[in-house]
């Protein structure tokens, strides 16, 4: 019984996991903040105010991701580094690869929808962000 049990959830797990599309990825474009942090080992960190959140700028799978800081006048602040991206598919699957003067690295993109978007990391930690909303003093 144990072990239909085990089956039924794994196979539940798999049916829930949102399928990305090729003509969802221009989604990844725009302002987007941490939301929460899982670790590999389950633990959740929780983000509540984010100082610095990422710009996404993708066009034909190619693009740049930098970090940019929001300001009260709604306007961002940023140090001028951009991080060079490019999207692969990858077994059924896409990935960001991220190259800089200091190296190389790929996320796999897990979810990806209009206010969502989750990326998981070689080291197995799962970013979930969700759509920054911009603000103003005026």
């Amino acid at each position: 019984m144990k072990r239909i049990v085990g089956i039924v959830v794994v196979f539940l797990l798999i049916s829930c996991q949102t399928e990305i599309k090729k003509e969802d990825l221009n989604k990844l474009n725009g302002y987007w903040e941490i939301k929460n942090v899982t670790l590999p080992d389950g633990e959740e960190k929780e983000y509540k105010v984010n100082e610095t959140i990422d710009f996404f700028a993708l066009k034909n799978a190619v693009g740049f991701r930098q970090k940019v800081m929001p300001q009260f006048d709604g306007k961002f602040k940023t140090n001028g580094i951009k991080e060079n991206i490019k999207i692969v598919a990858k077994e059924n699957k896409f990935f960001v690869e991220y190259k800089t003067d200091y190296g190389k690295w790929e996320e796999e993109i897990i979810a990806l929808e209009d206010s969502l978007l989750v990326l998981k990391n070689q080291q197995k930690m799962e970013y979930e962000y969700k759509r920054h909303i911009p603000f103003s003093i005026k």
